[in-house]
C-alpha cells in the first residue's frame, strides 16, 4: 500500500509541474481577443473585403472612356483629273450616362459596401464568440483540475490515515483497500482533468491564431456574473443591431436597386459621335448622336431575374429574424436556468454538501462512522462542486450567446 501512495504522489507531483510549465504567462480575456483581432487571418480576409466593395463604389462613379477610330487608305481616282492620295477618317463616340441609371448603379455598390461591412462585423462577433467561449472553457477545465488536484490531497490524506488506524488494529485492512481504490480513481480523475485543460489550451489558441504562444495560462474568474436586460429590450437591440440582419436588409436594398436599374437599362442608351474625313480634295466634318433603342430586347429576363432575387432576399430576412428570435429567446432562457442553478449551489447545496463532509470527517477521527460514510460525503461534495463549475460555465455560453446575437452590444461581459 505505501508504493501506492508513492507512486500517486510522485503521479501528483509530475501534474502539478506539468500545469506550472505550460502557464508561463497568463492571459486576460482582453489581451486574447486583442491577440485574436489581431492575428487572425479571417479578420484580414474580412477586412480586404471592405476595401474592394468600397472600390466598387469608385468604379460606379467612373465616367464611361471615349471611343476612337481611325483609319487610312489610299485614294485612287477612277476620272481623269481626281486627285490620288491618302485618305483617313477619325471618328470619336463618347457614350453619356443616363442620370438615373448612374444613381442606381452607384446605389448597387454603396449596398454592396454596407453587406460587406455587416459580414466583416458578422465575423469579428463569431470569432470574439468563439475566444469568448474558449476562454471560459479553460477557465473550467482548469478549476476543476484544481478540485481534483484538492480531492486528490484529501483522499491522500484519508488513505495515510486510514492506513495507520489499519496497522494499529483500530480499523480492518477493507478501510485501507477501500481508500486505497478511492485514492487510485482520484489519480485517474487528476490525469483526466490536466488532459482536458491541455485540450481546451490547444482549441483556444486555434481560435486566436498563432500570435499566441505554445505555452500560456489564462486569468480570470469563471464566477463573475453578467447582468442582462429584459427581454423584450434585447430583442429590440438585436433586431436592430445583429450584423447577420444588417446584411441581409443590405442586400435586399441592393436588390431593389438592381430590379430599379434592370428596368432603368430599357431607355435608349445615347451617344456623342464626332467624325472627320480626309482625302485629297475634300474634308468632311460631322456631328451627330448615336441612339440605340431597345426595341426587340426590352430587358424582360434580367428584369424578372431581379424581381425573383428581391423576393427571395425578403423571404431570407424574415426567415432569419424569427430564427435568431427564437435562439435569443431560448440563450435568454438558458441564462436564467443556469443563474439559478449556479444561485442553488452557491447558497445552499455547496454549503451543505461542506458541512457534511466536516461532520462525516469528525465522526470517522473518533470512530463514530466508518470510511463509506466519510467517502460518501466526499463524493457528494465533489458532485456538488462540478455541478457549480459546470453552472457557471453554461451560465457564461448563455452570456456569450447572447452577446453575439446582438453584436458589440452590452449584453453583459464578464470579462
Amino acid at each position: 500500500m505505501k508504493s501506492v501512495t508513492l507512486v500517486v504522489l510522485s503521479v501528483w507531483l509530475a501534474s502539478v509541474c506539468q500545469l506550472a510549465a505550460a502557464a508561463p504567462q497568463p492571459y486576460t480575456l482582453d489581451q486574447l481577443l486583442a491577440l485574436a483581432l489581431q492575428g487572425n487571418k479571417g479578420v484580414d480576409a474580412a477586412a480586404a473585403g471592405v476595401d474592394a466593395a468600397r472600390a466598387g463604389i469608385t468604379s460606379a462613379e467612373a465616367y464611361p472612356n471615349p471611343e476612337a477610330e481611325f483609319t487610312t487608305g489610299r485614294v485612287s481616282a477612277r476620272q481623269p483629273g481626281a486627285g490620288t492620295g491618302i485618305g483617313q477618317t477619325l471618328s470619336i463616340t463618347q457614350r453619356i450616362d443616363l442620370p438615373v441609371q448612374r444613381a442606381l448603379r452607384r446605389e448597387l455598390a454603396t449596398g454592396a459596401l454596407r453587406a460587406a461591412t455587416a459580414e466583416q462585423e458578422l465575423f469579428v462577433a463569431r470569432l470574439v464568440a468563439q475566444v469568448k467561449r474558449g476562454f471560459y472553457e479553460t477557465l473550467r477545465r482548469e478549476a476543476e483540475f484544481a478540485a481534483a488536484q484538492e480531492d486528490l490531497a484529501l483522499t491522500q490524506q484519508l488513505y495515510d490515515r486510514a492506513q495507520v488506524r489499519v496497522d494499529v488494529g483500530d480499523s480492518p485492512k477493507y478501510e485501507a483497500i477501500r481508500v486505497a481504490a478511492e485514492l487510485l480513481n482520484a489519480q485517474k480523475n487528476s490525469q483526466s482533468a490536466l488532459l482536458r485543460v491541455n485540450q481546451a489550451k490547444s482549441l483556444l489558441r486555434q481560435q486566436v491564431g498563432g500570435i499566441l504562444p505554445a505555452s500560456f495560462s489564462v486569468q480570470g474568474d469563471l464566477g463573475a456574473l453578467p447582468a442582462l436586460e429584459p427581454l423584450e429590450t434585447l430583442r429590440s437591440v438585436m433586431l436592430a443591431s445583429n450584423p447577420e440582419l444588417i446584411q441581409l436588409r443590405a442586400e435586399l436594398d441592393r436588390a431593389r436597386a438592381a430590379l430599379e436599374y434592370e428596368r432603368a437599362l430599357r431607355w435608349p442608351s445615347v451617344a456623342l459621335k464626332a467624325t472627320s474625313s480626309r482625302d485629297p480634295e475634300v474634308r468632311d466634318t460631322q456631328v451627330g448622336v448615336v441612339l440605340s433603342v431597345p426595341l426587340w430586347d426590352r430587358r424582360r429576363g434580367p428584369i424578372d431575374e431581379a424581381a425573383a432575387m428581391v423576393n427571395r432576399v425578403r423571404s431570407l430576412l424574415e426567415a432569419r429574424e424569427f430564427e435568431l428570435t427564437q435562439q435569443l429567446d431560448a440563450a435568454y432562457q438558458q441564462y436564467q436556468i443556469a443563474a439559478s442553478q449556479v444561485e442553488a449551489l452557491q447558497s445552499g447545496i455547496m454549503r451543505q454538501a461542506e458541512a457534511a463532509l466536516r461532520v462525516a470527517e469528525a465522526a470517522y477521527r473518533y470512530g463514530e462512522r466508518g470510511i463509506i460514510d466519510y467517502l460518501d460525503a466526499q463524493r457528494v461534495l465533489r458532485t456538488a462542486r462540478n455541478d457549480l463549475i459546470a453552472a457557471q460555465f453554461d451560465l457564461q455560453v448563455a452570456a456569450i450567446e447572447i452577446e453575439r446575437l446582438l453584436a458589440n452590444s452590452s449584453a453583459g461581459s464578464s470579462s
